[in-house]
C-alpha cells in the first residue's frame, strides 16, 4: 500500500491551530490572536535574517555589534556596553571585537577622557556591511508589508508602539 505524502502546513494553517490550542487552553482569542501572529511573523523574519547574515559572512552577534554601533549616532561605544546589548560576557565580546577588527568591521581606540577605557566605532567597510544589510532586509521586509496600504502600514506601527509602551510600563 503506497504511502501519503502530508503536504505540508502553511504558515497560516499553523498560526491557526496554534491560536485554535491557546484558546482551548484557556486564553483570549482576540490576545492570542495578536500574539501568536506577532511571534509567528517574528520566527519567519529570523529565519531569513540567518540567511542573510550568512549571505553576509556575519554571525548573529557579529550583526548585533554592528546594529548597536551604527545606531548609536556615531558615538563611540565601550565594548562593556556592547557586551551589555548583546547579553554576552566581557570576555566574549573582546573576542568577537578581536576578530571584527580583524576584519575591518569595526575599530577599536583609547577613550580620551578615561585611559583605561577602549571605544569602539564602525569603520567605513563596518558602515558598508550595514547599509547592505539594511537594503536586503529592505526587500523582504517591504514583501512581507505589501498586502498593507501605507495608511494600514501606519496604523500598525502606531499600534504595535503603543503595545511596547505598554511591556515597557510593565517592566517599571
Amino acid at each position: 500500500m503506497p504511502t501519503t505524502r502530508r503536504r505540508p502546513r502553511s504558515a497560516q494553517q499553523r498560526y491557526q491551530e496554534a491560536v485554535a490550542t491557546y484558546v482551548a487552553a484557556g486564553g483570549d482569542e482576540s490576545v492570542q490572536r495578536v500574539i501568536t501572529a506577532v511571534n509567528s511573523l517574528a520566527r519567519k523574519l529570523d529565519q531569513w535574517y540567518a540567511r542573510q547574515l550568512v549571505d553576509l559572512d556575519l554571525t548573529q552577534g557579529e550583526w548585533a555589534v554592528i546594529a548597536e554601533l551604527a545606531t548609536a549616532d556615531g558615538t563611540p561605544v565601550t565594548p562593556s556596553r556592547l557586551a551589555d546589548a548583546g547579553n554576552v560576557a566581557a570576555s566574549s565580546m573582546t573576542h568577537r571585537l578581536d576578530k571584527m577588527t580583524e576584519r575591518g568591521l569595526v575599530r577599536r581606540s583609547p577613550d580620551p577622557d578615561n585611559r583605561t577605557r577602549v571605544l569602539v566605532e564602525l569603520t567605513d567597510d563596518g558602515w558598508g556591511v550595514f547599509e547592505a544589510a539594511v537594503r536586503e532586509a529592505n526587500v523582504v521586509e517591504s514583501d512581507v508589508l505589501a498586502g498593507l496600504g501605507k495608511k494600514q502600514r501606519a496604523e500598525l506601527a502606531d499600534l504595535l508602539e503603543v503595545v511596547i509602551a505598554d511591556l515597557d510600563a510593565l517592566e517599571t
